[in-house]
């Protein structure tokens, strides 16, 4: 702490959301803005410095490095240091990530229910700060939240291209059951083809292959 203040940490590569948590954080009493950076790998270098009580962490930022990534790595090493995660993305598997890795809260960007000053406070009181939900996408005539998990780990790695054999090879599954998932999500988004159903996922948000999963 500096002067009574919590330090923190933002990790933002976007100009308008950077800007609105500069301003939140100058406008409270009880923080202080420590340092605002763009790319993710470079926020251990700063915790390594020390006086870092919080950091604003947001997903994808710049040179493609992931806030995620960093933020298991500074968890593992400064575990007194709390962190939220911030989005704009509704990739489904964001929540449960920051949640294994131990971040103390998550916030996505256009939430309209709980501001994220609200959010730091709750943090630095020593709550954990996460949504009920995840952020809904509709694809198709469908929203998110009625695909099961095996369609969306399917629907990934359609966005990222392979085809229904890789698929299958990889998740060590059936060429079958792989066309039932897909023939089952074309059902409820009502949606024409395989190829349009992957456009409008890629599209959402929902899904985001990274390159850390591409090993075919």
């Amino acid at each position: 702490m500096t002067n009574g203040k919590f330090n923190v940490l933002i990790v933002e590569d976007q100009l308008i959301p950077t800007q609105l948590f500069k301003y939140l954080i100058s406008s409270s009493e009880k923080y202080i803005l420590k340092k605002s950076i763009e790319c993710a790998a470079f926020a251990e270098l700063y915790c390594m410095a020390g006086n870092i009580d919080l950091i604003l962490m947001d997903v994808l930022t710049s040179d493609e490095a992931n806030g995620l990534i960093a933020a298991e790595k500074i968890k593992k090493k400064y575990p007194d240091i709390k962190i939220i995660i911030i989005t704009s993305m509704p990739e489904c598997s964001y929540l449960d990530r920051a949640k294994k890795l131990g971040a103390e809260g998550f916030w996505y960007k256009d939430n309209r229910k709980e501001s994220l000053i609200s959010v730091m406070d709750k943090v630095m009181e020593g709550q954990i700060v996460y949504p009920n939900n995840l952020q809904l996408v509709n694809i198709g005539v469908a929203k998110s939240n009625e695909f099961t998990n095996k369609e969306l780990i399917v629907l990934r790695l359609m966005t990222g291209g392979y085809s229904n054999q890789e698929i299958a090879d990889k998740l060590g599954v059936s060429l079958n059951a792989v066309k039932k998932h897909i023939s089952n999500m074309l059902s409820k988004t009502c949606l024409r083809s395989r190829t349009e159903l992957a456009v409008k996922a890629r599209e959402s948000g929902l899904v985001i292959l990274e390159r850390a999963e591409i090993d075919i």
